[in-house]
């Protein structure tokens, strides 16, 4: 069997890959592909289909730069028209051809002598590649918490992300265990559909006002016709968000400002002072992620619904028993209880190979030591492997996409580095370097909202922070505006064509 040999091989079709494909796509390089183990692409995009699935970034700023989209019908997408601008970016930059879809990557080993990497993916297929950019995304694996009894329930149980379409929640008695982004965004849509629904909150979310609305035909216009306003509309929606993201690092006034805000939405839209107590976050505001919504709270208090306070003890052959003991008979189990974001899944480990240097193991290594890279990009000894969204790279105020922009820029000056010098040479990110990089990070974390005390999926199970940039937007812009070369060791492989 011929091996086919390409310069990068991108895993995932999300925002991450795409993004770093039509990069290439626009600089002329076409010695790529890209795996996706979907049918399609759209990464949380095209596997979140819940009812009310949307985003909680602007538009016109939870997407491409160099990819902008004039028309938005809203100033918040929902995940139809997201999902369709991802394959409209796939049409219009001819990505077809570089596609593999239905196709995984089940592992890649790094050839020291020569100095690619070997790939194989779940059709038995192998090709090698001088790099490796991974955009695997940090939500798109289901996190099922191993409830007591969970498996005597005989009723029809479904995690968000994974919605159950063919079952009809008409006049069903429902309990949904989570209050997160997916929660309050699918709770309001089922609420007057079903005979009852438990909504199961271990801690409240502090929640600001959605100022969304459809576009208006003559704003799509202009926002087509003159480019310029669409450019500084966009920069205008960067830049209060940088603002706003103040109040996570260490701005007093400003995290008054947004608490205060949240606390006066809470109690405009809940006049019940009890169910307002049980709303009402007991943590600084930006430990837990943030939530937009203006139909969550007036779906919490309609008469078929109850918000019941603290954790689910077991689950009974026909429910769910809470932690006073009480139990709520149920038809069905909606889990909005998350991804594993800090870490991964055991089986994640177990299934998937990144082979660097000295045979290490990179999601062996991480299992054990926990997530980190150098500019959550590269990482040590696994040379020319970079990441999309990898180790505290995430985000609590602002469009994530804008760090991945930063990142691809990143990557790119790496790979005109190595296409520069042919393929002699590849790179590995020093460790002292990484080392460094890291502490830091996790010194500044100290200063922010996100380690002020509260259980988040920002930390994993020993406690660290792995998935959260502790600055804003703009720093992380300026650290990877260029590959910093004096943190990487060029070697030579023994063996060169």
């Amino acid at each position: 069997m011929q091996t086919t040999h390409y310069d990068i091989a991108i895993i995932g079709a999300g925002f991450a890959g795409l993004g770093m494909a039509i990069r290439l796509k626009k600089a002329g390089y076409d010695s790529f592909v890209v795996f996706e183990r979907g049918s399609e692409v759209g990464g949380t995009w095209r596997d979140n289909t819940y009812p009310g699935c949307g985003c909680d970034v602007a538009s016109h700023l939870y997407s491409f730069s160099f990819e902008p989209n004039p028309n938005w019908t809203r100033r918040f997408s929902k995940q139809p028209e997201i999902l369709e601008y991802l394959k409209d970016c796939v049409r219009k930059n001819h990505l077809e051809p570089h596609l593999r879809l239905n196709t995984e990557v089940f592992s890649a080993i790094f050839n020291e002598q020569e100095g690619f990497y070997s790939v194989t993916d779940s059709t038995g297929n192998q090709i090698t590649a001088r790099m490796i950019v991974a955009g695997l995304g940090p939500l798109n694996r289901p996190k099922i918490p191993d409830f007591k009894g969970i498996e005597h329930f005989k009723g029809t149980i479904f995690h968000s992300s994974r919605w159950n379409h063919a079952y009809d929640l008409t006049n069903k008695r429902v309990a949904v265990i989570g209050t997160g982004a997916s929660a309050i965004q699918f709770i309001p849509e089922i609420a007057d559909k079903v005979q009852q629904l438990y909504v199961f909150q271990r801690t409240a979310p502090w929640i600001i006002p959605k100022p969304d609305g459809a576009f208006s035909g003559f704003a799509k216009t202009v926002f087509q016709k003159i480019p310029f306003i669409r450019k500084t509309y966009r920069e205008i929606l960067f830049w209060i968000n940088e603002f706003l993201g103040l109040s996570f690092i260490g701005n007093e006034t400003i995290k008054k400002l947004a608490q205060f805000q949240a606390t006066l939405h809470l109690k405009n839209q809940v006049k019940d002072a009890v169910l307002r107590e049980k709303l009402m976050p007991n943590y600084r505001i930006g430990c837990k992620r943030v939530l937009v919504s203006d139909n969550y709270y007036p779906s919490i208090q309609k008469p078929n619904v109850e918000l019941i306070k603290g954790e689910v003890q077991a689950f009974t052959d026909s429910g769910v028993i809470d932690s006073s003991g009480n139990q709520y008979e149920v038809d069905t189990v909606i889990l909005g209880t998350g991804f594993y974001a800090a870490e991964y899944p055991q089986e994640f480990t177990k299934n998937y190979t990144i082979q660097g240097l000295n045979g290490r193991e990179l999601l062996q290594q991480w299992a054990e030591n926990g997530f980190e890279a150098f500019r959550g990009t590269t990482v040590n000894g696994f040379p020319n492997l970079c990441l999309i969204l990898g180790p505290n790279t995430g985000l609590g105020h602002n469009s994530v996409v804008h760090i991945m922009e930063s990142q691809i820029n990143y990557i790119m000056d790496y790979y005109e580095r190595i296409r520069k010098n042919g393929g002699k040479t590849y790179f590995d990110v020093k460790d002292t370097a990484q080392k460094t990089y890291n502490q830091q990070i996790q010194v500044m974390l100290k200063k922010t909202a996100w380690t002020s005390g509260c259980a988040s999926w920002y930390m994993n199970s020993a406690g660290k922070n792995t998935t959260i940039y502790p600055r804003l937007n703009t720093r992380f812009r300026k650290e990877t505006l260029r590959v910093d070369w004096e943190n990487y060791e060029p070697i030579v492989p023994q063996l060169v064509d």
